[in-house]
């Protein structure tokens, strides 16, 4: 069973302007978690405005201005009020960094995020980017672009779900957080599992209609005993079994079906420098039009990466995060 005790949010003030707040403020509702509200000091031009002055490294005043700020945001929630916390990063760390860190210093279970779409290859934005790769939790991530349509879509809840599943011990793990986060919000849950085009090249008789047939009928019985008969009685199941490319299936079938959250499995092999861009977690997260959680096994923090040497060199090879 997922346990969701601590939930993680990055703040911005004006808070008009970060749509990850209301899914924060849903999450830790439904999960009766602690919601801590992250602000980097180290960075103000990032996180927050600068109009919240410090005295001499003291910022009981920025908590205090930035509690009596987001209560009447988190007030709004049609739900049952969350507990809620102000921390105040103070270290010299980037504003990624500071997250991962207080992340992993309050054992938080998940952490909640915009990234702002950049117009450039749909990359995410350079926090986003970082936390997404080092972070010792799993992480949701709210694409925003900045237009009316794009706002006007944000429900801050779920009602459809959809976990992509490959059978894998990672895609395990996000049908747990799918099944967790359908069964809290009565959701529609969605399964999909992608089978892999045969080659151009491959012989006839090694992709014939009776293979095909056995590959499709085995996937579909495996995704039907892959949820718990509760779900059933609970949620509306659905099970689809598609050919293709894993990122384009999972990517046109939010689409399709207007979804709300896609659930992947990462394992942190999935994240490193090695598979910097290219990965169907890495495509789906970049050019999803909803929310995407990235689950991984929890995990001791990575070092800070992108503010290596060598992070930054690979960066060059493909366009500047926004």
């Amino acid at each position: 069973m997922i346990s969701v005790e601590r939930i993680l949010c990055p703040v911005t003030l004006p808070q008009q302007s970060d749509e990850a707040l209301p899914y924060a403020v849903s999450l830790a509702s439904v999960y009766d978690a602690n919601l801590l509200l992250c602000h980097c000091a180290g960075a103000p031009a990032l996180l927050v405005s600068t109009a919240i002055p410090t005295n001499g490294g003291d910022y009981s005043q920025v908590r205090t201005s930035m509690a009596e700020s987001l209560a009447p945001l988190i007030a709004r929630t049609r739900r049952a009020k969350p507990r809620f916390e102000v921390i105040v990063a103070e270290g010299g760390k980037d504003v990624g960094e500071e997250i991962v860190s207080t992340a992993r210093d309050r054992r938080v279970d998940l952490i909640v995020m915009r990234a702002r779409r950049s117009r450039v290859a749909a990359l995410l934005g350079s926090t986003a980017e970082q936390v997404s790769r080092t972070a010792s939790c799993p992480l949701l991530v709210i694409q925003t672009d900045d237009t009316a349509e794009a706002k006007s879509r944000l429900p801050s809840e779920f009602g459809r779900v959809l976990v992509s599943h490959d059978f894998s011990s990672s895609s395990e793990l996000a049908l747990s957080y799918a099944l967790s986060i359908a069964r809290k919000f009565r959701a529609e849950l969605h399964l999909l599992h992608v089978l892999p085009e045969p080659e151009e090249n491959e012989a006839q008789n090694a992709w014939n209609e009776v293979s095909t047939e056995t590959a499709y009928q085995r996937a579909m019985r495996r995704l039907q005993f892959a949820v718990p008969k509760e779900i059933y009685r609970r949620c509306r199941v659905t099970q689809v079994v598609r050919w293709g490319k894993a990122y384009r299936e999972v990517l046109a079938y939010a689409k399709e079906q207007d979804v709300d959250l896609v659930c992947m499995g990462a394992l942190g092999r999935d994240f490193g420098l090695q598979a910097l861009f290219g990965s169907n977690v890495d495509r789906v997260l970049r050019q999803a039009s909803c929310p995407v959680l990235v689950a991984r096994p929890f995990q001791v923090a990575l070092p800070a990466l992108f503010g290596s040497r060598v992070a930054r060199s690979s960066l060059k090879s493909g366009s500047s995060l926004v």
